[in-house]
């Protein structure tokens, strides 16, 4: 596997370093995850551009998704980062493990959003009537569905970054979930 380094502000270009230098006044330091997108001059741009984008899902409902998209695809760094992130956007740690496992958290709006992602991902992207129907039972709309498209897409192309370049987890280290027995 190739090495990847993560860059620092020195090793970017100019308009890379300015959005080092935005993050470092926001966030207080540059993940190691947003770094590493700027090995391309215009690719730390253009995801921030799209990730930042207006979204009709709340916060703790950006962060079902992304616990549930991470935690399939085995992402030790997005699970890292979206667990601190959740539990600023008021989920308990307890909750955050459940959304992981996908045990209910006894919010039946957001467990009908964990539930219709996973069958997502499970079904290679398309989802069961069934799930479907339950998340619209639960009140999301067509728009509410289209974000969730491409809240999917923007944690996985996180979560395939890493997995690619292996780059350091700059967070606190995620719970490791039990293996479930049959």
């Amino acid at each position: 596997m190739a090495t990847f380094s993560v860059p620092t502000r020195t090793n970017v270009n100019t308009q890379n370093q300015e959005i080092f230098d935005n993050l470092e006044k926001s966030l207080g330091f540059v993940p190691n995850l947003y770094a590493t997108l700027a090995h391309s001059p215009s690719a730390l741009g253009d995801f921030l551009g799209f990730a930042g984008r207006k979204s009709s899902l709340s916060n703790k409902e950006k962060e079902v998704i992304n616990l549930t998209v991470s935690q399939s695809n085995e992402c030790s760094y997005c699970l890292a980062a979206h667990t601190a992130i959740s539990q600023m956007n008021g989920f308990s740690s307890e909750e955050v493990i459940k959304l992981r496992s996908g045990a209910s958290i006894n919010d039946a709006k957001l467990d009908s959003l964990a539930a219709f992602v996973r069958n997502t991902i499970n079904n290679n992207s398309k989802p069961s009537r069934e799930a479907v129907t339950t998340l619209q039972e639960e009140g999301y709309t067509a728009e509410h569905i289209v974000d969730i498209a491409l809240i999917i897409g923007e944690i996985t192309v996180t979560n395939y970054l890493h997995g690619i370049t292996q780059i350091p987890v700059d967070f606190p280290t995620a719970p490791v979930l039990e293996p479930v027995v049959a």
